[in-house]
């Protein structure tokens, strides 16, 4: 059965249930030469007279948004609001998408300080002074893009082109930097652990952290000049993968600490590679403890091209739906390569992730919003050529079984966004118009849809406000299909159907909500939603509304000011010290929560 979970057949003779079967399962290599030999016969399947196909490599691969839309959503979930415990004040938190598993961003607070990275920069703002206490540059260039927070350390992530590799004379590779900074008094630098790859995502539970990059072969291929002879490049670039050595293939590190260096790579037996298939890429996940001196990151690596993360507080997914595949693989194979392969791995113990379980359904993902893990139980959705479906997988010794599956949601549409409440899950397809779906997953074996709320344009990010009230930020659109500026919708979930209770609509505008819900904010004690946005009479505004009731009422706009050649674009909102701060390359503004008037303004430069 292609693509799907199946169990092996058994004689009728033999008492009890047939044993299962998983359809993917990561294995191991047993010597480095059989790493290599597995690695380089991969490689001469994929290479092509441009190298490899540059599709595979794109960051943050999602499917395209549908005709006329806007881009698809990005993460999401209630943010953890924390109260006073040991005189700190309140402050909102990152808005993951598990409470337990903070997710990396471009700030953080403690309710004391905001620490925020942009411009290559790790700056610390104090929110009782509202002053800025400290600045500090990145090692080594590059642009900071993401950090993670524990009491008095931050763990920075700086990815970075190498215009000239060390060890490839042809050109150049990415590397991320895993930079350890102690806040303790002001920003200083106690390690940095420089790695092959660009840099994916990554969880933090506790003060353990798991980040993980996207390596690719360091070869030297060469591609055909304009109107050249491509067989010849062809052959060039097959002959380069034969006789290339291992090391071109693993991932290395380099740890900058204490004033020595540390060169390290990984090992052939941390690397396993799916049963089905083995990737041009390899996906290696790191671990640090925040609270520890910074290491070697006890890397475990899979060669597979997957760009999706999901974790919760005791597991670690890693999914590939292996898209970029499609059109490299031959027909028959091409079904196989539409489904996602889904790999478990157990972090519940703070040092490096143990491999449990691996799955496969049809389709691919929109992001990591598609996965939720419930009741022992892995929630799935996903979207075919046809229609999308929701999955329900459970574990099976090494397999990720599916117990239970709905499909026919969205029939030629494509989901743009889900979010799972308990036993039930909504999810928004759109092509023309937005069906919202709402799914009973409460028997996992036979999930069911049970309403279907058909409305014009789209939501890219559903929150849920509580007392059976969702939100949607997307875009509104025509009945034709064409989106017409960002939308923000108020649901009522009491009952199903789901049904809109109000909009908001702001014409001519996008939000990067849509794509990255780290962007999104609400505080509920002010009952304030608040949601960057760009629009053609003004960019990097904030647009501040409170909802209330059933009603959606818009406060104020809030825009920084705007430094020649610095970015004045405001990216993230929190709540800290009693005020809305508002975050932008520029420098963080504080707002009043009540009416949204600036308090104070802190530059960067």
């Amino acid at each position: 059965m292609a693509g799907g979970i199946f169990f092996a057949q058994r004689p009728v003779d033999v008492a009890g249930p047939a044993p299962y079967v998983p359809s993917v399962r990561l294995v191991s290599y047993d010597s480095c030469a059989d790493v290599e030999a597995d690695l380089k016969k991969a490689a001469l399947e994929r290479v092509t007279p441009h190298g490899f196909d540059n599709r595979m490599y794109d960051v943050g691969v999602v499917p395209m948004p549908a005709e006329g839309s806007a881009p698809v959503a990005g993460k999401a979930q209630p943010p953890v609001q924390r109260k006073d415990q040991s005189s700190t004040p309140d402050h909102s938190s990152t808005n993951n998408h598990e409470a337990a598993a903070d997710e990396p961003d471009l700030v953080k607070t403690d309710g004391r300080r905001i620490v925020t990275v942009a411009d290559g920069h790790l700056r610390v703002v104090d929110t009782a002074s509202r002053t800025l206490t400290a600045s500090l540059a990145m090692p080594g260039g590059g642009q900071a893009t993401a950090l993670l927070l524990d009491g008095d350390h931050a763990l920075v992530a700086v990815p970075r082109y190498e215009a000239v590799d060390r060890d490839t004379p042809s050109g150049g590779s990415m590397t991320t930097s895993l930079v350890m900074v102690d806040l303790a008094g002001g920003a200083r630098v106690t390690g940095t652990l420089t790695v092959d790859g660009d840099y994916l995502d990554g969880r933090q539970v506790g003060s353990v952290a798991r980040v993980v990059a996207r390596s690719r072969p360091r070869l030297e291929f060469q591609y055909p000049a304009m109107g050249g002879e491509e067989t010849q490049s062809l052959d060039r670039n097959r002959e380069v993968i034969k006789q290339a050595p291992l090391d071109r293939w693993l991932p290395r590190a380099t740890l900058d600490r204490d004033g020595q260096r540390t060169e390290a790579k990984v090992d052939c037996g941390s690397i396993s590679r799916p049963s089905g298939y083995t990737g041009t890429a390899m996906l290696t996940v790191y671990t640090v403890d925040l609270r520890a001196p910074l290491g070697t990151g006890e890397p475990v690596t899979i060669a597979a091209d997957g760009d999706t993360l999901y974790g919760t507080a005791t597991s670690l997914y890693l999914a590939d739906d292996q898209r970029q595949r499609v059109g490299i693989v031959p027909a028959d194979a091409r079904q196989a390569a539409e489904n996602t392969d889904i790999h478990q791995f157990d972090i519940s113990a703070p040092g490096k992730p143990t491999y449990v379980a691996s799955g496969s359904v049809e389709g691919a993902l929109v992001n990591q919003y598609a996965l939720s893990e419930h009741k022992g139980n892995l929630r799935v959705a996903t979207t075919t050529a046809k229609d999308s479906a929701v999955s329900v997988l459970a574990r099976r010794g090494a397999g990720l079984a599916r117990i239970g599956r709905v499909g026919g949601l969205g029939v030629g549409e494509r989901i743009q966004s889900v979010r799972y409440l308990g036993d039930t899950a909504y999810v928004v397809t759109f092509r023309r118009t937005d069906p919202l779906y709402t799914v009973d997953l409460a028997d996992p074996t036979a999930p069911r849809v049970t309403g279907e709320l058909k409305i014009t344009g789209y939501s890219a990010y559903l929150h849920p406000l509580g007392q059976g009230r969702l939100l949607g930020v997307g875009q509104e659109a025509t009945e034709q299909g064409r989106v017409t500026g960002t939308q923000v919708s108020l649901f009522d979930t009491t009952a199903a159907p789901a049904s809109r209770i109000t909009q908001f609509h702001l014409p001519g505008a996008n939000s990067e909500v849509e794509f990255d819900a780290h962007a999104f904010l609400h505080w509920p004690d002010k009952g304030l939603v608040v949601i960057p946005v760009d629009t053609a009479r003004g960019s990097g505004g904030v647009l501040v509304l409170r909802v209330a009731g059933d009603k959606i009422t818009e406060v104020g706009t809030l825009r920084h000011p705007e430094p020649s050649r610095i970015d004045s674009r405001v990216r993230r909102t929190l709540v800290a010290g009693g005020a809305l701060w508002t975050v932008s390359s520029a420098g963080v503004q504080a707002a009043d929560l009540d009416t949204a008037s600036q308090l104070a303004w802190v530059p960067f430069s």
